[in-house]
């Protein structure tokens, strides 16, 4: 297993920033094979503003963009040599399932494995989880930029 990563170095990673980074830090790493994220989902976060007041919970959407940023994370980490420093984007979710409701307080792991990695794209499956139960699923595919 490789060494986790600290805030700092997601933000060298990705492009995303406040308050659309989902990725407060990276637990665990395999090149070219596995990560964890973690996601500490606070009340103060911006969307609770609207969803919903009297019952924060954490948009599905959101739940499977974090996981997109944790799978951005494993894609780029994996990349060969010719793919160095070209954004990737992601084309597709496949398979999504939503659970169980994430809400403040709760910490999410983001789960994810590359199943398929190609000159130009890679498919990989994840999950998200809170407290050790799946909260989200989804199979996802992303192309490298120019």
């Amino acid at each position: 297993m490789d060494i986790g990563l600290d805030l700092k170095s997601i933000m060298e990673i990705l492009p995303h920033r406040f308050p659309f980074l989902l990725v407060d830090r990276i637990v665990e790493f395999v090149k070219g094979e596995r990560i964890v994220g973690l996601k500490n989902v606070t009340v103060n976060e911006p969307f609770f503003q609207g969803h919903f007041p009297s019952t924060p919970i954490m948009p599905g959407v959101l739940i499977v963009e974090a996981m997109g940023q944790v799978g951005g994370i494993l894609a780029t980490a994996s990349q060969s040599a010719e793919h160095k420093g070209r954004l990737i984007m992601f084309m597709g979710f496949d398979k999504v399932r939503f659970r169980k409701p994430v809400i403040p307080g709760d910490q999410l792991f983001l789960e994810m494995e590359l199943l398929n990695q190609r000159t130009k794209a890679v498919k990989m499956a994840g999950v998200a989880k809170v407290d050790g139960k799946i909260v989200a699923e989804a199979q996802l595919m992303a192309a490298y930029g120019e």
